[in-house]
């Protein structure tokens, strides 16, 4: 499945509620998200209108490892 070429950091960060991910904290235009499922986890996502998809792709990656299952199958469950 294709990566959507038109995300915002907002958007990401609403679709990775789903797996525990809570915005712990935003500095200028970065947020900080973090998940204590599977252990604790953070990340950084700029809240930018629209994502690089080199950006969307790692971290997606990121959390694909995270909760062991392959970036693909998180892709197919998100969108």
């Amino acid at each position: 499945m294709r990566l959507p070429r038109e995300i915002s950091g907002e958007e990401l960060a609403k679709l990775l509620e789903r797996y525990g991910y809570a915005i712990t904290r935003q500095t200028g235009s970065h947020m900080r998200l973090t998940t204590t499922l599977q252990g604790e986890h953070h990340l950084t996502i700029p809240s930018h209108k629209h994502l690089k998809i080199g950006t969307l792709s790692a971290i997606l990656g990121d959390v694909a490892v995270h909760f062991g299952m392959s970036k693909s199958d998180l892709i197919e469950e998100l969108f």
